[in-house]
């Protein structure tokens, strides 16, 4: 896979390495482009109860500058995108659109990761699951996936089924959730990312799974992908398994994005 839009770095807390080391992995490994996007700062919780899982809202600002900063140095080398992973938290859209239209972004990826102040992607708060049910966890979850892709803050839905990441699956059939939320990203003319991080969590599978892919594919869904890489060595991890999952149902082009616009590029 020649290009890679969802990375981290040690702003947000919980990954390692700077800007400038994602860049130059991206153009050790020959790639075409790469997507900075790191963790838009909290808004409904605050960083002292919640350490460790974005940047702060001072932040912000610097790492737009070194973003542009590094898109320029590299220009010959590499496409460097200006983008962030914006949290869908719901009661807070007026806050979150001030950052999506505050600053010139190549892409925003629309991710849920709270459901109200549960983080369901930190290990840190897996005894969260205790006692609650897993089908009423699912509903929300897929719930607040199609409030997203509804708001136009987004350019594509990020590790859409993230909340299976620590193994917890309903007994009863998930997949109305799953296609509710892919009819909700079709409606509103997004795309969604094959997101490699999975595979290394305890689910042992991309986000999202084959048969949602596949299920994606027909609704004929635009697909980016993103390693989620939290240290400069992951950069395009997996890209290889992806790109074969991806031609395997049926995808012969991969979303970019540059200054918010949609470009399919054939892969």
């Amino acid at each position: 896979m020649r290009i890679d839009y969802h990375t981290h770095n040690y702003r947000c807390g919980h990954a390692v390495g700077t800007l400038e080391e994602y860049v130059l992995s991206a153009i050790d490994k020959g790639m075409e482009q790469i997507g900075l996007s790191d963790h838009m700062p909290l808004l409904h919780v605050s960083p002292e109860e919640h350490p460790d899982i974005a940047m702060s809202m001072e932040e912000l600002p610097r790492y737009v500058e070194e973003c542009l900063s590094l898109q320029e140095k590299y220009k010959d080398r590499i496409a460097v995108r200006v983008g962030l992973e914006g949290d869908y938290i719901e009661g807070y859209e007026e806050q979150i659109e001030a950052i999506v239209n505050g600053y010139p972004w190549d892409y925003v990826i629309g991710s849920v990761h709270f459901l109200g102040t549960w983080d369901v992607t930190d290990f840190r708060q897996v005894h969260q699951w205790e006692g609650r049910s897993v089908i009423g966890a699912y509903e929300q979850y897929f719930d607040a996936i199609q409030k997203a892709a509804a708001t136009g803050f987004y350019d594509y839905i990020g590790h859409i089924d993230a909340i299976k990441r620590f193994g917890f699956r309903p007994e009863e059939d998930a997949t109305p959730l799953e296609d509710a939320a892919l009819k909700a990203v079709k409606r509103h003319d997004l795309a969604f990312e094959l997101n490699a991080a999975g595979f290394y969590a305890p689910c042992k599978e991309m986000y999202p799974s084959v048969g949602m892919l596949e299920r994606a594919m027909a609704l004929d869904i635009p697909v980016t992908y993103g390693s989620d890489a939290h240290h400069p060595d992951k950069v395009g991890q997996k890209g290889a398994d992806a790109q074969t999952m991806l031609k395997n149902v049926g995808y012969s082009h991969i979303a970019t994005f540059e200054r918010r616009k949609r470009v399919l590029k054939p892969f």
